[in-house]
């Protein structure tokens, strides 16, 4: 679960942010409407926990938005899914 809170309001309730934190929820706090941190348990569960891994060793990056998915086509191995399925109707 992600949520979205003010600088000002984490200052507030920084204890109950971070109380959710430890639990698992991903904390974006944000300052005048922008995204500026992410507050994370330390402690992270597998996957995710590897991946933040990954960023920490510089092996992957992250920029905080979603991933884009390859700028290439895939190339297509033998009949395409619409021939195949042309084919399979006759």
């Amino acid at each position: 679960m992600k949520t979205e809170v003010g600088v000002e309001t984490l200052k507030d309730h920084l204890g109950d942010y971070l109380r959710r934190a430890r639990k698992g929820e991903r904390i974006v706090i944000t300052e005048h409407g922008r995204s500026v941190a992410l507050l994370i348990s330390i402690e992270g569960h597998g996957t995710e926990r590897r991946a933040w891994d990954l960023v920490e060793n510089g092996v992957a990056s992250w920029r905080g938005g979603k991933p884009a998915g390859s700028s290439r086509r895939p190339r297509a191995r033998g009949k395409s899914a619409s021939a195949i399925v042309l084919e399979d109707r006759r």
